[in-house]
């Protein structure tokens, strides 16, 4: 008996240290790992480098957190307003209402827009209202937003949110409402200031946009889609972004939709830096790129329209176009910079400064022409009177000239010349119509003399006379104008054959127009 307990003793001992074995390979203890690894590391298939540890950084934290707008809203927020327009239209039950309707549900199911709304109360228009009678009812045209400009009641938005309304109104954030006088609207900048009758309002803070640098966070305030006080917030994209118009934009992917236009941007000093204007998308709704009128330019404009209700540009009558690398480096300029002439009007500052087609204006009053939309810009900002210098690129040299800047839209004088109509002659048996050359047209001919051929039917037409053609001479007679085209076809026997000679293009030759039996 003793044998046997003796031997499963042994046997229960032989178990257990096999057991104790196994499991200490399978599951090795905490403190073995580190070296087992170790171990396994000297196997030269097996190489794993340990993981650098990258240096510690000594640059400062540029970016930390998000902004909290919470207390610009209450700053900028009293200062916004909502903007809605109206028009009267004529209430006539008939064939028109049935027809509107039906170009209505036309445009809805096809188009899935609504209908262009056609002005009505104006000659024409259907539905319009008759002549002395009170316009009818007063409908819902448009919404917008803007911004108080100063305390006494002045309001900026945008020319489009009131373009082409009967009636203004402005809601201020305390629920009043008021009925807007527009002082001015400016299409060309889409800045317009209205008026209401009210006193002591809380007017924003201009800004200064030279401070303001691209990756800015930024603010607006505005009606979307007509959802009033609207906040959304971005940074800006860019700068003095160059789209072709008269100025430059702020470019920010702040959320501006349809209804926030006219609305502020706002610094994080809670100063307007712009006006929001416009978006670029293809679906009418917020694509990520937001343009807003600088608040220096619309200042400029808004000073205008209130001292006058207008704003007066400068000009100086030339027709420009940009300079490529080639056409630089073929005349010797160097650099593609500047504005080409590709014509000057007659009787305009430019033409008595002496600027010639192919002129490449590199300056204006000392500022440098980088791109051709730079010269309407400097010139249109200049008062018109203003004595101006220009440095221009003609032929190899440089050249100062001196220009009296003019008047963008003030009527013509006829004494210029500028806009004097060509005076018509017509020969009914030789079935021509002439008129005068113009002074640039000749300049740009290089001809001193002839007629312009307006039309040439019967006998002219099966000479091979077309309009366009340049006629140089009569029956031998070099001609100058049209007056002398009558007098020597005065003296020309009637029903005889004339010949004339006829330029088209770089080519001239002569023709044989035999008239009219």
């Amino acid at each position: 008996m003793p044998s046997v307990i003796r031997r499963t003793l042994v046997v229960g001992a032989v178990v257990s240290a096999v057991g104790l074995v196994l499991s200490s390979s399978l599951f090795p203890h905490a403190s073995q790992a580190q070296p087992a690894a170790a171990v396994a590391a000297t196997a030269p298939a097996a190489v794993v480098p340990p993981p650098a540890t990258p240096p510690a950084s000594n640059a400062p934290l540029l970016v930390k957190g998000l902004p909290d707008f919470t207390e610009l809203v209450e700053k900028v927020g009293p200062s916004v307003v909502s903007i809605r327009t109206t028009q009267r239209v004529a209430e006539e039950a008939g064939e028109g209402d049935e027809a509107d309707a039906q170009m209505r549900e036309f445009f809805k199911r096809f188009f899935g827009v609504p209908m262009p709304e056609q002005r009505r109360g104006t000659p024409g228009a259907p539905n319009a209202p008759k002549r002395g009678s009170e316009q009818g009812e007063e409908r819902p045209r448009g919404v917008g937003s803007g911004f108080i400009l100063s305390g006494d009641g002045y309001v900026m938005t945008n020319a489009h949110v009131v373009d082409g309304a009967d009636e203004v109104y402005v809601n201020l954030t305390d629920k009043r409402e008021f009925k807007a006088k527009v002082v001015g609207a400016d299409k060309r900048t889409d800045v317009a200031v209205l008026k209401i009758e009210a006193k002591g309002l809380p007017a924003v803070s201009v800004g200064e946009v030279s401070r303001l640098r691209v990756g800015e966070w930024v603010m607006a305030i505005g009606t979307p889609f007509g959802l009033e006080n609207t906040v959304t917030a971005g940074i800006v994209s860019a700068k003095a972004r160059d789209t072709g118009e008269e100025i430059r934009f702020i470019q920010t992917d702040v959320a501006v939709n349809p209804g926030n236009s006219g609305g502020p941007l706002i610094n994080m000093r809670g100063e307007v830096v712009g006006i929001n204007s416009q978006i670029l998308s293809r679906s009418g709704g917020f694509m990520g790129i937001s343009l807003s009128i600088p608040i220096d330019d619309a200042v400029k404009v808004a000073d205008q329209l209130r001292a006058g209700g207008k704003v007066i540009r400068g000009r100086i009558g030339v027709s420009i176009g940009p300079v490529s690398k080639d056409v630089a480096e073929s005349i010797g300029l160097g650099k593609a910079q500047g504005a080409m002439v590709n014509g000057v009007e007659p009787g305009t500052p430019a033409d008595k400064a002496g600027i010639e087609a192919g002129d490449i204006i590199t300056q204006f009053n000392g500022q440098v022409i980088d791109k051709a939309a730079d010269l309407p810009r400097l010139v249109a900002a200049t008062k018109p009177g203003t004595r101006s210098t220009l440095k221009v690129f003609r032929r190899g040299a440089y050249k100062d000239l001196s220009v009296t800047v003019g008047e963008l839209d003030a009527p013509r004088a006829k004494a210029e010349g500028a806009d004097a109509a060509p005076k018509a002659v017509s020969s009914a048996a030789l079935g021509l119509k002439v008129s005068d050359l113009s002074a640039a047209q000749k300049r740009e001919l290089r001809q001193s003399g002839g007629v312009l051929v307006d039309e040439a039917q019967g006998p002219a037409a099966r000479a091979g006379l077309r309009a366009g053609d340049i006629i140089l001479a009569v029956a031998n007679v070099q001609i100058a104008s049209g007056k002398e085209f009558e007098s020597v076809l005065a003296k020309v026997e009637k029903g005889r054959a004339v010949s004339v000679l006829v330029r088209r293009g770089e080519w001239a030759q002569y023709a044989v127009i035999r008239p009219a039996q």
